[in-house]
């Protein structure tokens, strides 16, 4: 097993035997006493990994750090760890994208459960990833007017009635229909307007987004 879990937590006795737990279950395990050392060094999250945070530590909170992880982009789901539960606090978590709340002390048994689930859900979202980029790397590879043809295809627009709308004969636009479905790599037209519905290329209403 080649993933990463990332301990913030103030307790350097508490980090230490969680590291120590974590490591004889054969995961890679990084220490940060505090928020900031974490930004600081700040993880790559190209990796499989996640992140355990305690919810109380000094200077910028767990849900404060969360929120900064969010704002920079980052996709490491955070498995929160607290002595001192509360309902609001996990709410705005959850709420927040966190993937697990959980008490001290806790048994290793509920954590590699919890971690788990962590990285499960950070393979699937890295796998998505990875096929938006592909995708829209095909997408790039088709010309503007492959493009203005991609977008009322996908909006619902047949032949005829995008050759009116882009001013040319219905046959240019079965040479360019032809085209775009062998530059997207796809056999159909569920294909095509699925690949649109996943890059966000395709708003409600049949209307073309910018």
């Amino acid at each position: 097993m080649h993933a990463y879990v990332h301990i913030v937590d103030d307790d350097a006795s508490f980090r230490a035997a969680l590291e120590r737990r974590l490591k004889l279950a054969g995961y890679r395990v990084v220490t940060y006493a505090s928020a900031r050392e974490l930004l600081d060094q700040l993880p790559d999250d190209e990796g499989t990994g996640c992140i355990l945070l305690d919810v109380r530590i000094p200077g910028m909170s767990g849900p404060e750090l969360q929120r900064r992880l969010n704002e920079l982009g980052s996709t490491l789901p955070i498995v929160f760890l607290t002595g001192h539960a509360d309902t609001a606090t996990t709410v705005q978590a959850i709420k927040a994208g966190a993937e697990d709340f959980l008490t001290k002390p806790i048994a290793s048994e509920q954590l590699i459960e919890a971690i788990n689930r962590a990285l499960a859900r950070h393979e699937l979202a890295r796998g998505r990833r990875t096929r938006l980029d592909s995708l829209r790397a095909l997408l790039a590879k088709l010309t503007p007017r492959e493009r203005q043809v991609f977008d009322l295809i996908v909006c619902g627009r047949i032949n005829k009635q995008i050759a009116h709308e882009l001013g040319t004969t219905e046959r240019t636009i079965k040479a360019h229909r032809h085209q775009v479905m062998e530059k997207m790599q796809v056999q159909s037209l569920a294909e095509l307007v699925s690949i649109a519905e996943q890059l966000g290329t395709r708003a409600s209403g049949g209307e073309v987004k910018a």
